[in-house]
């Protein structure tokens, strides 16, 4: 009788999940559908249904070429909306989703079409690592851009305070409007306010092709500016202009017009006179859009003005010692509008021409494949 007993608890306790043998649950599974998505060239819009046990989902993608939204999350059945621009490059490209689930995994697979010719006009041999066309939102996306905060006579003796975003007023300095990052320089209780913005200041870039697109204002005391400096750079080790700085674009509005690139080093800067440089007047370059460039490789820095070249400097030529070329680790863009200074206001500035905006339609960057 004691047995029958002893045996109908241990049953009784196996049931209610009470032994240290229980089996444990069984891990969450997904299943998403479809598996794969193949955009067109021309790109889409395409919704992927998810289904798991478990009792929610989540996903995770790196920087890839589309976008998704997630809906019901938090529930056993949702949706990804993954959005799949046109693809610019004639090459066919791809990335991944994973849906996650507890320690379930489960990856959606997203193709798509080369283009049949690039939308971009790159050299051969390279292809987009990043761009910003500036058609979203209203403001710069702080996961690319950084403003400069400094007060006039920082550098150059400029009059310009740079801040960011906005000012004590609450004037913006910098904004997205109608697809064109516009940078402003205004005068507001008495000082001058503007913008300098750098792109992916602490990766940057090493060797490339950097094209914008801009549109410089008019004034005498403008300084517009299109250039890179070196990422991380230790200044006490390495100070300008031996860490070296490439300036693509330059005009200063006495000299109307007149577009300018330039490279500075420890023995060609303009300190000493020796900067390499070259000048070109172009048709309003005040007023309407033009195309800037920089083709630099190990051994050669070149700069374009609508395609044709502007400056030409070859390491073979002018040395390839660090003082010479230290244009040998990652670089930076830099977007500025700067107000008067040793430059820009070496035949004075005019106040009346204020309020005044550099606009830049895109900024490309390429590397080689």
């Amino acid at each position: 009788m004691l047995n029958t007993i002893m045996l109908s608890l241990a049953v009784a306790l196996w049931g209610c999940g009470g032994s240290e043998d229980d089996p444990q649950p069984a891990p969450a599974s997904i299943t998403v559908s479809p598996e794969t998505v193949n955009a067109p060239a021309e790109g889409g819009t395409y919704t992927v249904n998810v289904t798991t046990t478990g009792k929610e989902w989540g996903v995770a993608m790196g920087e890839d070429f589309f976008t998704i939204k997630t809906q019901n999350t938090a529930a056993q059945t949702g949706t990804i909306t993954i959005t799949v621009p046109a693809n610019p490059v004639a090459e066919a490209r791809s990335g991944a989703v994973t849906v996650m689930s507890g320690v379930a995994r489960k990856t959606i697979t997203v193709t798509q079409a080369a283009a049949e010719q690039a939308a971009y006009d790159a050299p051969e041999g390279y292809k987009l690592v990043w761009q910003d066309e500036f058609n979203e939102g209203t403001e710069l996306n702080p996961a690319d851009w950084t403003h400069e905060v400094q007060n006039s006579g920082w550098v150059n003796n400029e009059l310009q305070n740079y801040v960011n975003h906005t000012t004590p007023k609450g004037r913006y300095v910098t904004e997205i409007g109608g697809g064109k990052l516009q940078i402003h320089c205004f005068k507001e209780d008495g000082k001058i306010y503007s913008g300098r913005v750098y792109a992916h200041v602490n990766q940057g870039w090493q060797y490339g092709y950097f094209e914008a697109s801009i549109k410089l204002p008019k004034g005498k005391g403008t300084w517009p500016a299109f250039w890179m400096m070196p990422v991380g750079n230790d200044w006490s080790t390495n100070p300008w202009p031996m860490c070296g700085e490439i300036d693509i674009m330059e005009e200063v509005g006495c000299v109307p017009n007149e577009v300018s690139s330039s490279i500075h080093t420890q023995d060609y800067n303009h300190t000493k006179g020796t900067q390499k440089t070259h000048a070109m007047t172009i048709s309003k370059a005040e007023g309407e859009f033009h195309t800037y460039a920089l083709l630099w490789t190990a051994d050669e820095i070149t700069t374009y003005v609508d395609g044709k070249v502007q400056l030409s400097v070859k390491k073979s030529v002018i040395g390839s010692s660090h003082n010479q070329w230290p244009f040998h680790y990652a670089f930076y863009p830099i977007f500025n509008l700067a107000w008067g200074g040793d430059w820009g206001g070496m035949n004075g500035v005019d106040e009346s021409a204020l309020p005044i905006t550099m606009e830049v339609d895109y900024i490309r960057v390429f590397q080689k494949k």
